[in-house]
């Protein structure tokens, strides 16, 4: 009778639990009242699940097994003997129940243990049920949710397509995107950017729903490259999600300060070719992009490239086949006369020709873009010139301009004509009586009639106007198959270089500069280097220039700037009492382009410790030669900080005393080329002497770079040079190694870096390379 109210009582306290741990716990202990027990421990799995007595940490695994296995009866814990006895639990989850006291238990006592397991057997398999009736019910509601979800993206879509069908206006079918997009997601702000129309390197936001207004308007006629994700999702023309948005190493200042958490945005297309971007993001806290998410941001985004494409058609139905402001024809009706002469019998051959103007962008943005109207203008003016009646000449885009020859027979024809434009476009324009040089770049591709089709026709001219932008511009390159294969490498490294953004893939490498006079180490020059995960450590040669076309060394010289101030701010920690490092960072043309770049300045001098005057910002000459207005104010914003500027390279063919006077510079670093030759050409050694005086007489520092030699030390020292880098002091080094010869005096050899640096290339250093 005693024993049938103890199981029902056990049965009524395990019953009462919510699940199945709860269940577990209080079926040990009221086993343990029961039986008047010390300890207890339930094992489900093979794993301990709960205990009594015995923390789990000193529960005697070897002992327990041998109970179970019924090789034991007792246990010995802290130096004192259990008797134990047990009961085996079947079921879903099998498992055993060991229970131990100092006296023996008797058989009623282990029947009733018995009891007590079958019981506790019977409701974790209730609670089983429970947990997986609950679970479906879960599964099906969000089966519910999904379904509910869908329908209302369709009706959504279905809309933003009646909108389309009837040509609604496009602002008010893109507000009609954005906003929908923003209240399927749930998130409290949204956006769609597109490339301006008259400077294809820069977006303003057309659409927006939850952005400020003051932020709105800093969002118009932005880089792409400054835009962050939104950037990254036009220029790599993927789908870029980030869920901590704070902490992302892509994160654009001002967007974190207006506290964005999470942001997913997709490309925007017209015909194929990336012309904005659809961005939506939360404030409230950080957010998972599912695959559910990303499907709906997908489709809306198509349905906006819908709309742009379907209202350009409308647009050049509008202006029929011919550019509104040369006069030439389009890109319609080009590829149309190209692909009827590739069609037509008894020709003999089609030539593409693809010109590309080279400096359209310095005169566009230095003269505005009403004189860069007037260039277009002039360079169509030439081109029809150098034709034949019958040949076409288009203006594709932009400052891209293509021309047709028709029954050509083999290549040679369109090489001549190539040498004449090239000749032609290469004299100088009068635009309102200034004078403007304007050359040119051109791809040439052939192909028989029956061969080949347009398109493929002017990818090859591409590939080849690509190669002679490569080769130096104002010249021509014919197509060849092996130009695919290097344009392929190109692309390939361009996506790797997108991901190295991503993952972070760059190191910083430091170079010391030394006081000649007393050898002391007096500053540190950074630069980048990136370690690629299948390629290696990649030089800056290699990656620099690919930066800087796409717009990469935006974040690429960001975080360098970054790294670099907050490195030589450590160091100058471990110097007490001694003069404070300087650090060199290089500066890029397309890093100047930013106007927030005197704020990103004093950020990184403020989030780092580092002091002003501790920071140097290196340019290049042939920089400051296409400088624009606008380039000279943000670097006298800069030395209004207190940080000091020098020239890199100075020298090597663009040096001129007029931009000593008008840029704010203080240190000129004499170029390596001039040091190779100080021990065997005169000549060299006086002209380098002579930098050296001139910068003594405008009371400018000098730095002579690629010192590798004792003979070059003493030149330089004897003719009071006061600072100097190059291999012969160290070379660019990891942190780590700096850091030792910082404190020792000497770096150690496993630690230094770029040992292929030796051979004496020079490497481009823009954007801290």
């Amino acid at each position: 009778m005693l024993a049938t109210q103890q199981l029902t009582e056990f049965l009524a306290v395990v019953a009462d639990r919510p699940d199945e741990a709860a269940a577990q716990h209080a079926a040990v202990e009221c086993a343990v009242r029961a039986l008047g027990a010390d300890v207890a421990v339930l094992i489900v799995d093979g794993g301990v699940v709960a205990t009594v007595g015995l923390p789990v940490e000193r529960i005697p695994a070897e002992a327990l097994t041998d109970i179970t296995a019924g090789r034991r009866t007792t246990l010995q814990v802290d130096g004192h003997p259990y008797a134990v006895t047990l009961a085996h639990l079947g079921g879903i989850a099998p498992g055993v129940l060991v229970l131990g006291r100092r006296n023996p238990f008797t058989v009623e006592e282990m029947c009733l243990l018995r009891g007590m397991a079958r019981v506790l057997e019977l409701s974790l398999q209730a609670l089983h049920l429970i947990e997986v009736e609950r679970k479906q019910a879960a599964e099906n509601q969000s089966l519910i949710d999904s379904l509910q979800r869908r329908q209302r993206l369709f009706d959504e879509l279905s809309a933003v397509q009646r909108a389309i069908a009837k040509r609604e206006p496009l602002h008010r079918i893109l507000d009609q995107i954005t906003a929908s997009a923003a209240d399927l997601l749930d998130v409290e702000m949204s956006g769609l950017t597109v490339l301006d129309v008259d400077d294809s390197s820069r977006t303003s936001v057309i659409a927006s729903r939850g952005i400020a207004e003051e932020n709105l308007r800093r969002l118009q006629s932005v880089p792409v490259a400054a835009l962050g994700a939104v950037g990254l999702a036009m220029m790599g023309d993927e789908l870029v999600a980030i869920d901590d948005y704070a902490n992302s190493p892509i994160a654009v200042p001002e967007i974190v300060r207006a506290h964005l958490k999470s942001v997913i945005a997709v490309p925007v297309h017209e015909d194929g070719m990336v012309v904005g971007s659809l961005f939506v993001g939360s404030y409230a806290g950080v957010r998972t992009w599912d695959r559910a998410a990303r499907e709906i941001l997908q489709a809306f985004a198509e349905h906006a490239s819908l709309a742009i494409t379907d209202a350009r058609t409308l647009r050049e139905m509008n202006h029929a086949f011919h550019d509104s402001l040369t006069g030439l024809a389009n890109r319609s009706l080009f590829t149309t006369r190209m692909e009827n002469a590739l069609a037509a019998t008894g020709s003999s051959g089609v030539a593409a020709l693809l010109v590309d103007l080279d400096r359209f962008k310095v005169v566009n943005d230095s003269l505005g873009h009403t004189t860069g109207d007037r260039l277009l203008t002039a360079v169509a003016d030439r081109l029809r010139d150098c034709l034949r009646t019958e040949d076409t000449v288009a203006r594709l885009g932009g400052d891209e301009f293509a021309v047709l020859l028709t029954d050509v027979a083999g290549v040679e024809p369109a090489v001549l004509m190539a040498r004449r434009i090239v000749a032609a476009l290469r004299e100088p324009y009068d635009l309102d009586g200034r004078e403007v040089f304007a050359s040119c770049s051109i791809g040439v591709a052939y192909a028989e009639t029956g061969t080949t089709d347009a398109s493929d026709l002017l990818v090859r001219a591409d590939l080849a106007m690509f190669e002679a932008k490569k080769q130096g511009k104002d010249q021509f390159a014919i197509f060849e198959p092996v130009m695919r294969e290097s344009f392929q490498k190109h692309l390939q490294m361009e996506a790797d270089l997108r991901r190295a953004v991503l993952q972070h893939e760059f190191e910083l490498r430091f170079q010391p500069i030394v006081r000649l006079s007393t050898k002391e180490i007096s500053g540190l020059e950074a630069l980048v280097r990136w370690q690629h995960p299948e390629r290696g450590m990649i030089p800056p040669l290699e990656f620099i220039p690919l930066a800087e076309e796409t717009g990469l060394i935006v974040p690429i010289g960001e975080w360098v700037l970054r790294e670099a101030c907050r490195q030589a701010a450590l160091w100058n920690t471990y110097r007490e009492g001694q003069t404070p490092l300087t650090v060199s960072v290089n500066l890029s043309a397309v890093q100047l382009e930013r106007t927030d770049l005197p704020q990103l300045v004093a950020s990184a001098l403020a989030d780092s410790g580092l002091p002003a005057r501790s920071l140097i910002i290196e340019l290049t000459e042939s920089l400051l030669v296409d400088h624009r207005p606008e380039t000279l104010h943000r670097l006298e914003e800069i030395k209004r900080l207190g940080v000091r500027l020098a020239i890199d390279d100075f020298g090597t063919g663009y040096s001129s005393l007029a931009y000593l006077r008008k840029f704010p510079v203080d240190i000129i670093k004499i170029d390596k080329s001039f040091v190779d030759d100080i021990g065997d050409l005169p000549a060299a050694a006086a002209l380098t002497l002579g930098i050296i005086q001139l910068g003594q007489a405008l009371q400018l520092s000098t730095v002579a770079e690629g010192i590798e030699h004792l003979e070059q030390l003493s030149e330089l020292a004897d003719g009071n040079c006061e600072l100097g880098q190059g291999y012969y002091f160290a070379e660019p080094l990891t942190a780590d190694a700096m850091h030792h010869l910082l404190v020792t005096g000497a770096p150690p050899p496993e630690m230094v870096g770029g040992k292929s640096e030796r051979a004496g290339q020079r490497s481009p250093e823009a954007g801290g390379a």
